[in-house]
């Protein structure tokens, strides 16, 4: 894969957190950026998968008392 180089400028809160976050993780922060960059647009791809993961309950719905087959 091809690599491109891009500056941005970050608002200090913003480039404090990247800076702790890749310390914390012991990674450089391109590569926390990148990642956020990827999942941004995979979102945007497909924008259901923002959802992913973020409901509890049984895999099957229909396990559920009153929803189930007869």
């Amino acid at each position: 894969m091809s690599q491109s180089i891009i500056t941005i400028k970050l608002p200090k809160p913003v480039a404090n957190w990247l800076a702790r976050a890749a310390k914390k993780d012991g990674v450089a922060a391109e590569e926390i950026a990148t990642r956020e960059l990827e999942r941004a647009k995979l979102y945007a791809e497909k924008p259901f998968m923002r959802l992913a993961g973020m409901l509890d309950g049984p895999a099957d719905l229909s396990e559920r008392e009153g929803f189930g087959r007869r």
